[in-house]
């Protein structure tokens, strides 16, 4: 099927935010909040940090540490990931060394410790759990990406928020909001927690990091706790206006090189696919309207978590050989999201999956298949797609063809990938 489609490889032109000199904007950011913060020297300060693949995640928590210790202050690093990373200490910390943070390349000692302690009810009834190698800390510093999250809508979505209600909540507090999240829906039970842990905790402040369609840091911003959930808010829709996307809203075939938990939470961003299909948010998007996914590997830094993949129709016996079962179902479970645990259909190869592909889409003959072909959901401002766009293409100034080629097979019966490898 593939080899008789004229494939187009385009450069697709978003605005463009890339701060020019990250490094100085978040100790720009730390300079301005630390006046109002009360951090004394000598004091510790614990810094949350995700799961997620933020870009450029080394060099600031690098920077943010940085900061802390030129005031005299000592940092200590928190995995606040709740059930990732195989809800273990070994494994949060792997994740962590998996994006290049590590007590060497931050200048600050990781606490992994698992164990969270309760800190009362929010005024809406919910238990709230915070980490307890946080709460031994002087102070709190809570870092995150502020962005649309993959599975509803809502003021708040994935940020700060969520940052101190399931990345602070360890697998024991991530288990309880996910439950909570059924009765008071997941933005007002994310809000609720935040809200109580900024009453009720020592956080100084709160750093917010926007990024571009380009995935570069885009914005960097410092929240004081008074402020921090309606400044939250407003920064999501800055997040929500830089958003990429796919270069069509109609495809047959959305062909993903990789999915990832360093990509997104659901290995394969539903902003970008369509496609939530979970108990928090019963139907899909409007648009785009794709009807069939095949993802062909999974990055290394996701470890065999595979949280999302369900939401794909086949992937190939590579990939499958790569998935870590017990930490999936972990995280899924934890998360309430048994759809994100299950497998699509698994055929030998690449030649063997597109001829699936190709049954399953209709009778639609080879050169009027619309097929988009992308490395991740990330990594969208050049994709490969179907000489069946060209037209379109021709009416767009958004849209560069920087050439027409044939696919290349591998012996094996996997195409050659177009673009560098994950890891």
């Amino acid at each position: 099927m593939l080899d008789k489609m004229e494939l187009l490889r385009l450069k697709r032109h978003f605005p463009g935010h890339r701060l020019p000199d990250l490094r100085q904007a978040v100790l720009d950011e730390v300079e301005a909040a630390w006046p109002k913060a009360g951090i004394q020297a000598g004091q510790t300060v614990a810094l949350t940090v995700g799961s997620r693949g933020l870009a450029n995640l080394s060099l600031m928590v690098a920077a943010i540490c940085e900061a802390i210790r030129a005031h005299g202050a000592r940092p200590i690093i928190i995995p606040a990931m709740g059930s990732h990373g195989g809800a273990t200490p070994e494994g949060q910390t792997m994740v962590l060394a998996g994006y290049g943070v590590t007590r060497e390349s931050a200048g600050a000692d990781i606490d992994a410790r698992m164990e969270v302690k309760h800190i009362g009810r929010s005024p809406e009834g919910m238990n709230v759990y915070v980490a307890q190698s946080a709460l031994e800390a002087d102070h709190i510093v809570v870092f995150n990406r502020v962005k649309p999250h993959t599975d509803f809508r809502g003021e708040i979505e994935s940020g700060l928020c969520k940052m101190m209600a399931i990345g602070l909540g360890k697998i024991a507090g991530a288990s309880y909001y996910h439950r909570s999240i059924l009765d008071l829906g997941f933005a007002q039970a994310l809000e609720a927690a935040g809200r109580h842990v900024l009453k009720n905790c020592r956080v100084a402040f709160g750093l917010g990091v926007v990024e571009d369609a380009y995935d570069d840091t885009a914005l960097v911003r410092h929240m004081m706790p008074g402020e921090l959930v309606d400044l939250e808010k407003e920064t999501l829709k800055t997040a929500r206006g830089y958003m990429p996307s796919l270069p069509f809203m109609q495809a047959d075939i959305l062909m993903i090189d990789y999915i990832g938990k360093n990509i997104s939470g659901t290995s394969m961003d539903t902003n970008i696919t369509g496609r939530f299909r979970n108990i928090y948010t019963p139907h899909d998007l409007p648009e785009p309207k794709i009807k069939r996914i095949y993802a062909r590997d999974i990055t290394e830094e996701s470890h065999g978590n595979f949280c999302g993949l369900g939401r794909a129709d086949f992937i190939n016996r590579r990939m499958y050989d790569k998935l870590d079962f017990e930490a999936t179902y972990i995280n899924c479970i934890t998360g309430l999201g048994m759809e994100n645990g299950r497998l699509p259909i698994v055929r030998q190869d690449d030649r063997q999956a597109l001829e699936a592909l190709n049954i399953t889409i209709g009778h639609v003959p080879a050169p009027e298949i619309k097929l988009i072909w992308i490395r991740d959901t990330l990594s969208l401002s050049e994709t490969i797609v179907s000489g069946a766009y060209r037209p379109e293409i021709e009416s767009r100034s958004d849209l560069e063809i920087l050439e027409t080629f044939a696919p290349r097979w591998g012996d094996d019966g996997y195409l050659l990938s177009p673009w560098p490898e994950h890891g």
